[in-house]
C-alpha cells in the first residue's frame, strides 16, 4: 500500500521521470525558431541519483515508472537506467515516452533491459506537415519506430496527438484509420498551456468534443472501451470493428485532477507535485540520505494542489496560483 497519500486522499503510485531537457527535434510549438538553452549536463541527474531516488520512492508506494524528457532517446546509454530501474524491488513497471526517431535502433535493448511500453508521440501523419511541425524531421523514422514496438513485443503502443485548430485537426480521420487495422490506442491529447499562455495558445487550442464531432461527421461509429492499461486520465472509445481504441486526454476542459496519481522528477532533480503549478523540491542535497530523501516526497505531496487552473487561462480568468515557466521538456510532461 503507498503510502504517498496527500490532503486530498489521493494515493501516489505512480513517477514521471525527465531524463533530459534535450531534444532531437525542434516542434514549432515547442521551442522557437533559434532554440532554447538546455540544462548543462553537470546539472543533470546521472543514473545513480535516479536510481536512488526511485528505490526510496518504491519504498513509500511508487510502483509505475514513465521515463520522458525532451527525448529521452538521445540520453547516452538510456538501457542501462531501464535496467537498473527494472531492478528495483516493487517496480512493476515502467514506460517509456518518445518522439521514435531512434525507437528502430533501441527497441530491442530497452525491451530486453525491462521496459514495458511505450507512448509514441506523433502529431501528423503527413511527411511534409511532418517536417514543417519538427523543423527538419522524417515521418519514415517514427513510423520504423512504430513497426519496430510491434516487432519487439512492446504492449500497449500508444500514439500521443496532441490537437491543434489550424495545424493538424484536419487529421483527425487520418488517426483514427489508424487504429482500425493495427493494435494501437491513439490519444488525442488538448494543447496545454506550459509555458506559453498566451493569445498563441488561445487561437490553437481545441477541446476534444471537436474529435467526437468529426468522426460522427466522417462516418466513424465510436463505442465505449476498456482502457488498454491502468487507470489512466484517458476516456477511451473504439472504432465499431477495429483492432485499437481512442483515448481522449483533456486536461483543460475536463481535468482529471481527481485521480492523480503522479510526482514528477525532473532532470535537474527536482520533484515536482503538479505539472502546472512552478513548486519543486530539490533532491540533490538528499541523495545519499534515505530518510530525507522519504521527507522530500512528504513535503511534495503537503504542497500539491487540489487542482490546477489551466481553464482559467482560457477564459482570461485570475489563477489562485504561479503556473509553471519551465518548458515541458523540462518538466516530465
Amino acid at each position: 500500500m503507498s503510502q504517498l497519500i496527500d490532503r486530498f486522499g489521493r494515493i501516489h503510485d505512480y513517477l514521471r521521470i525527465s531524463v533530459t531537457d534535450r531534444c532531437n527535434l525542434r516542434c514549432v510549438y515547442c521551442m522557437p525558431p533559434e532554440g532554447v538553452q538546455f540544462i548543462p549536463h553537470s546539472e543533470l541527474l546521472t543514473y545513480e541519483d535516479i536510481e536512488k531516488v526511485v528505490k526510496v520512492a518504491a519504498k513509500l508506494g511508487i510502483r509505475k515508472i514513465r521515463l520522458t524528457g525532451g527525448e529521452p532517446l538521445v540520453r547516452k546509454d538510456i538501457e542501462i537506467l531501464v535496467e537498473k530501474l527494472s531492478k528495483i524491488e516493487g517496480i512493476e513497471d515502467i514506460a517509456l515516452t518518445t518522439n521514435a526517431i531512434f525507437l528502430s535502433q533501441k527497441a530491442q535493448a530497452l525491451k530486453n533491459a525491462g521496459l514495458t511500453r511505450v507512448n509514441i508521440s506523433l502529431d501528423s501523419l503527413r511527411p511534409e506537415r511532418f517536417k514543417e511541425i519538427t523543423r527538419g524531421g522524417q515521418l519514415e523514422r517514427v513510423l520504423e519506430g512504430i513497426d519496430a514496438a510491434f516487432r519487439v513485443g512492446f504492449q500497449p503502443i500508444k500514439i500521443n496527438t496532441v490537437l491543434m485548430r489550424g495545424f493538424n485537426d484536419d487529421e483527425i480521420g487520418d488517426f483514427l484509420r489508424l487504429t482500425i487495422d493495427q493494435p494501437l490506442q491513439v490519444r488525442f491529447i488538448e494543447y496545454m498551456p506550459i509555458g506559453h499562455a498566451d493569445e498563441t495558445w488561445k487561437n490553437g487550442y481545441l477541446s476534444l468534443n471537436f474529435v467526437k464531432e468529426k468522426a460522427k461527421e466522417l462516418g466513424f461509429e465510436l463505442e465505449e472501451s476498456e482502457g488498454v492499461f491502468g487507470n489512466g486520465p484517458s476516456e477511451n472509445f473504439r472504432v465499431k470493428g477495429s483492432k485499437g481504441s481512442i483515448g481522449f486526454i483533456h486536461p483543460v476542459s475536463d481535468h482529471f485532477c481527481t485521480n492523480c496519481n503522479r510526482l514528477r522528477l525532473t532532470s535537474d532533480g527536482n520533484i515536482k507535485p503538479c505539472l502546472y503549478w512552478e513548486d519543486e523540491l530539490n533532491v540533490k542535497p538528499y541523495l545519499d540520505d534515505e530518510e530525507e530523501l522519504k521527507q522530500v516526497f512528504f513535503r511534495a505531496l503537503n504542497i500539491k494542489p487540489e487542482n490546477h487552473e489551466m481553464a482559467k487561462v482560457l477564459h482570461n480568468e485570475k489563477q489562485t496560483k504561479m503556473p509553471t515557466i519551465r518548458r515541458m521538456s523540462q518538466i516530465g510532461g
